[in-house]
């Protein structure tokens, strides 16, 4: 089977994991089927036009700090950086900040952003035009537009705070998406709101989490009912 075969199986593999409600479980088993290497780095799927500093992206082509990934419409990039591992959806432009193979800073200027990262004592950060958010150990989802961010905390623990107003800062922990947030920016009183969870799936966050040879958190399994 060539690589663009292989990778066209798994990548219906995957969609097809998404949209059919399978357990944690099933889908770390198919994955391991499909010889996903847990921990492996750079570019794990693609597809349509993504870019890495300028360049088209191809599979396993690296992901470092200091690097700008965008995707075009109907674009996505699956990758990992050091022990975390990221989806970028169509139409975002994302930097990547830090050193080596620790991503410090995340900066969403437009688009979409499943990530989960693993433990670790270095400040990291998600910053959007209206939101910069703190996390440790953590699953969560970002999409960023001008005026409004949206961020669900998946799992774990976040420090929220509107950018024009930081003092409205929030901290608090999620087992499994418990509170998904609008950050807005556009100098109304009430710079938080509560907000649906939409256009994330547990099935993609076991599955990144299966790149860096991880599962969720226990408490998110268990409330899935999966083990």
């Amino acid at each position: 089977m060539t690589l663009n075969a292989r990778d066209a199986k798994r990548r219906r593999l995957l969609l097809a994991m998404m949209g059919t409600g399978l357990g944690a479980s099933a889908i770390l088993r198919q994955a391991a089927a499909q010889d996903l290497v847990p921990g492996e780095q750079g570019v794990r799927r693609v597809d349509g036009d993504v870019r890495i500093n300028g360049e088209r992206a191809a599979l396993g082509v690296p992901v470092r700090p200091g690097d700008v990934v965008t995707t075009g419409s109907n674009a996505y990039a699956m990758f990992v950086v050091g022990r975390d591992a990221y989806l970028v959806r169509e139409s975002s432009r994302l930097v990547l900040e830090g050193q080596a193979l620790l991503v410090s800073s995340l900066r969403l200027f437009t688009g979409k952003l499943l990530s989960v990262f693993g433990r670790s004592d270095a400040r990291r950060r998600l910053v959007t035009g209206t939101a910069t958010i703190g996390i440790r150990g953590t699953g969560g989802y970002l999409e960023a537009e001008p005026d409004r961010t949206y961020f669900c905390l998946c799992y774990g623990v976040a420090d929220i705070a509107p950018n024009d107003r930081p003092e409205a800062r929030e901290i608090y922990s999620s087992r499994h998406h418990e509170a998904p947030k609008f950050i807005y920016g556009d100098g109304r009183v009430a710079m938080m709101e509560s907000a649906p969870m939409f256009n994330h799936t547990d099935a993609e966050l076991v599955m990144l989490e299966s790149f860096v040879g991880r599962k969720p958190p226990q408490p998110f399994l268990d409330r899935l009912g999966q083990y």
